[in-house]
Order: structure tokens, then C-alpha cells, then sequence
């Protein structure tokens, strides 16, 4: 008995077994049965059509349906439009609903279009969630300075910042922050009559440092400026150099000799 195309019934069989498997993973690739039975069974409404619409725009589904599950199991109340549209726009989707699941947590106001716009400024915003709930400690270099005695003193400060994500968007970052402190620190050391004022009281520089209010304009809030170190560097006062006494009105000067007064020296053999 002569099977598919007159072949042996065995690779008959073999051919449309291979022809079934190659259409039903085309199929699947286009239409993500397991994806869209997973979503259902979380509480999420999404159509086939939905998921097959997803691939022709070049959008990965499982990329949307699986933040979407995310965000109804905390019930924040997302829908897929606007996933799929930061998506399009270039945006970490899972990211963001990380970020919106944390600060619902934390009890930090915190909506979608604001994180969304964090995180297509190139900012973690999941990162800022975090940090404004655990603050960040930055270490600044050494900071050298020279009092009015000429003294310098060298000061190394640890700032305690907290994120503040309404300046997330447009605000300085850390090297502003570092910038700024070490500036203040030059001005309250400078401004001192004494280098011991500043060794007996280093809590002088944090106080004066926070009252300047450095945080404005920046992506984050000073909590507290701790002094870390405080020592002594060089002297800058300036040093007396001895100098040859100048000649006054009355003293006389003595002439430059001409070359005939100058003695003759005998040539040695």
C-alpha cells in the first residue's frame, strides 16, 4: 500500500508528523495559548487577539501580561494600554510596576505616568523607590581648607540623602551634592579665626552646611551631614626669608671696576 505521495506509509506518517509540529509551533508563536490561559487564570481579561495584535506591532507579550498579573495581584489598577505603551516607548515595564508595587508598600504617593516618566529619564526608578525608604550615605572626599590663622584643615564628611522622587525629573544628582558640601565646608572653614575652632567644634560645619539648604534643585534630600574626619594639613602662613639689608640715601655705593683696575694673573706653565 502506497502512502503520501507514493511513499512508504511509515515516512508518510513521519512527514505529516513533522508538518504538524512545524505548523502548531508556527501557531503558537503567534498565538500564546499557554500565556493567555496563565493571564486568565491571575484575573487578567486580555483576548487572543489582544496577544496576536501584540506580536504584529512587535511587542512582546509575555513582557506586558506578565507585569500586568503583577499589578492586578497588588491591585493597582493598570491596564494593558498603558503598559504596552511605555513599552513602545522604550521603558522598562517591569521596572516601573516593581516600583509602583514597592512604593504601595511603603505608603509613598507614587502613580503610573510619574514612573513611567522617571524611568524613560534614564533614571532607576525602582531604585529611588528603595532609596527613599532606606537612605543612602555619601562619602566625600577630602576637603581641604585654610583658616584665618593660615592653618589648613582637612575635613572628610559622610551626607545622608534620601531620594525625592517629586525631583526625580530634571534634578542634580550626587555629584552636585558632593560639589556642594565641599563648598561649604571651605566657606565655614575659611570663615574661621582659628583652625581650633573648627578641631574643638566639627559639628560647626554640619550645622552651618545645613543651613544653606544644598538640596535644592537636586534629585535628593539631605537628611543629616556627619563629619567623618578632621586633621591638620600644612601651614600656610607666609615665612620670613632673610634678605640682604638695602643701601640707604647716605651710604655710599661702591662703582663697578673697569677692566684696567682688575689684577693681572700670571699664566702657570
Amino acid at each position: 500500500m502506497n502512502g503520501l505521495f507514493g511513499l512508504d506509509p511509515t515516512a508518510s506518517f513521519l512527514i505529516i508528523a513533522v508538518v504538524v509540529i512545524i505548523l502548531i509551533s508556527v501557531f503558537l508563536s503567534f498565538f500564546p495559548l499557554m500565556l493567555w490561559i496563565s493571564a486568565l487564570a491571575s484575573g487578567v481579561r486580555i483576548s487572543i487577539i489582544t496577544l496576536v495584535a501584540m506580536r504584529l506591532r512587535r511587542v512582546v507579550p509575555s513582557r506586558i501580561v506578565n507585569p500586568m498579573i503583577k499589578a492586578t495581584k497588588a491591585g493597582l489598577g493598570l491596564t494593558i494600554n498603558q503598559l504596552e505603551s511605555h513599552f513602545l516607548a522604550g521603558g522598562n515595564v517591569d521596572r516601573v510596576v516593581n516600583a509602583l508595587i514597592a512604593a504601595q508598600r511603603a505608603n509613598i504617593p507614587l502613580v503610573f505616568e510619574r514612573a513611567a516618566a522617571i524611568d524613560l529619564a534614564g533614571r532607576d526608578v525602582l531604585q529611588a523607590v528603595q532609596m527613599s525608604v532606606n537612605p543612602r550615605v555619601i562619602e566625600t572626599p577630602v576637603v581641604a581648607a585654610v583658616a584665618k590663622d593660615g592653618i589648613e584643615v582637612k575635613v572628610k564628611a559622610r551626607v545622608t540623602v534620601r531620594a525625592n522622587i517629586e525631583r526625580l525629573v530634571g534634578g542634580a544628582g550626587e555629584e552636585t551634592i558632593i560639589a556642594r558640601v565641599g563648598e561649604g565646608i571651605v566657606t565655614t572653614v575659611g570663615s574661621s579665626n582659628s583652625h581650633k575652632d573648627v578641631l574643638e567644634n566639627p559639628d560647626l560645619i554640619s550645622r552651618t552646611v545645613l543651613d544653606k539648604g544644598l538640596d535644592a534643585g537636586t534629585a535628593f534630600e539631605i537628611l543629616s551631614i556627619d563629619i567623618a574626619d578632621v586633621d591638620v594639613g600644612k601651614i600656610s602662613a607666609p615665612i620670613c626669608r632673610r634678605s640682604r639689608p638695602k643701601p640707604t640715601s647716605g651710604s655710599p655705593r661702591r662703582k663697578p671696576r673697569s677692566a684696567a683696575q682688575w689684577p693681572l694673573r700670571k699664566n702657570r706653565k
